[in-house]
């Protein structure tokens, strides 16, 4: 592994505790400022709610600025910004660190993408491999996040716990610095500006695609467990099912890097996102704990490889100077969907049930399936 992989595993570890970090500190965090689960949710919302702007900023930044400029403001911001929680003693301190942390994300999460193919496409170059690879490292830093956090809350304090992970997450800057990035990349004359992405067909299909998937993913993730409770699954059991959902999804992604040839990424595509649909209909229809704990993991499995395909789609297809830019539009597209689509099957749940309230999620589903298809026949 090259000291430029190192880094990239670094900062995708780093990417993934960044959007975990929120939900594993949550408990222990709103006891220390004496907050309710309102005030909880402002914390998640602000977070969610810079990403947006900041990831279409930091992608024009990418482009014209440079992607080491970028990559190393990130982390160090990450850091600093978990410094400040750790330090937060009441709400507002917490809300302003939380800012910068969502900020620092969204950078981050932004020049990776970019940096993903020359970090793990190979030659000849495959970049759906290099995706579900690199989001296999993210996946592992949001899994292994929740249970380092409650290890060393355990052990020490919430604010050992925050320094360690603010140290952790200034280390891509540190390795960065041995590393070599390629200059800002003058565009070509078919890739004039931000113009061309706006006028590309495939940018506002993936746009759509992934308006579509993020809810589905976030869903999953924050109802599993009541959706299994539900169906008769002990509340013992169910956060197991749910840490099996994400190593599924995970399992899902190696795969697809380790077999899935370059060529196929489109039928992919179509083909799980069509099984997205059938799993989610299914949980919406099934009875009994065995189906749903099954389903569970299945969804895991199909969900995993989308999101990787889509970027893959992305980048493979416009100039390495929109690169960024691409990447920006893409995730602030996904916002909408992130914002919309839980809150309403969140509003459905409160009357009628989680299982009931998927019947959301399976429709989002089919509409990804759609998009999917064209993509896979343009």
């Amino acid at each position: 592994m090259t000291l430029f992989q190192l880094m990239m595993v670094a900062a995708l570890l780093v990417g993934g505790m960044g959007l975990a970090v929120l939900g594993s500190v949550k408990v222990p965090l709103a006891k220390r400022l004496h907050i309710d689960e309102a005030r909880v949710g402002g914390l998640v919302s602000i977070f969610g709610f810079v990403v947006g702007p900041v990831i279409l900023a930091a992608g024009f930044l990418t482009d014209h600025v440079g992607r080491q400029t970028i990559f190393m403001t990130g982390s160090i911001l990450c850091a600093g910004s978990l410094v400040l929680l750790a330090a937060a003693r009441n709400y507002l301190a917490a809300l302003a660190a939380v800012l910068f942390l969502g900020a620092a994300w969204a950078m981050l999460i932004n020049v990776g993408n970019v940096l993903t193919p020359p970090a793990f496409a190979g030659e000849p170059p495959n970049i759906p491999r290099a995706t579900n690879l690199a989001n296999v490292f993210f996946g592992l830093g949001a899994f292994l996040t929740p249970f380092v956090v409650a290890f060393l809350v355990a052990r020490h304090s919430l604010t050992m716990a925050l320094s360690l992970l603010a140290l952790f997450s200034i280390l891509p800057a540190g390795l960065a610095l041995g590393v070599i990035f390629q200059a800002p990349i003058a565009p070509s004359a078919e890739s004039a500006g931000f113009g061309s992405l706006l006028r590309d067909p495939l940018m506002w299909l993936c746009g759509l695609a992934m308006i579509f998937y993020t809810p589905l993913e976030s869903s999953l993730g924050a109802w599993t467990t009541t959706y299994l409770g539900e169906r008769g699954v002990s509340e013992r059991t169910a956060p197991w099912l749910l840490s099996g959902f994400w190593l599924a999804y995970m399992a899902g992604r190696l795969a697809a890097a380790l077999f899935m040839p370059a060529d196929w990424a489109a039928a992919a595509l179509g083909a799980l996102t069509a099984g997205s649909f059938i799993v989610l209909l299914a949980m919406v229809l099934s009875r009994g704990a065995a189906p749903a704990m099954a389903l569970v993991l299945a969804a895991g499995l199909v969900f995993g490889p989308i999101f990787p395909i889509i970027m893959a789609t992305l980048l493979g297809h416009f100039d390495q100077s929109l690169h960024g830019r691409a990447v920006g539009l893409l995730f602030a597209l996904a916002s909408i969907g992130w914002t919309t689509i839980p809150f309403l099957i969140g509003a459905y749940a409160r009357r009628a049930g989680v299982q009931r309230g998927f019947v959301i999620a399976a429709a989002a589903a089919g509409g990804l399936t759609g998009i999917a298809l064209i993509i896979a026949l343009r």
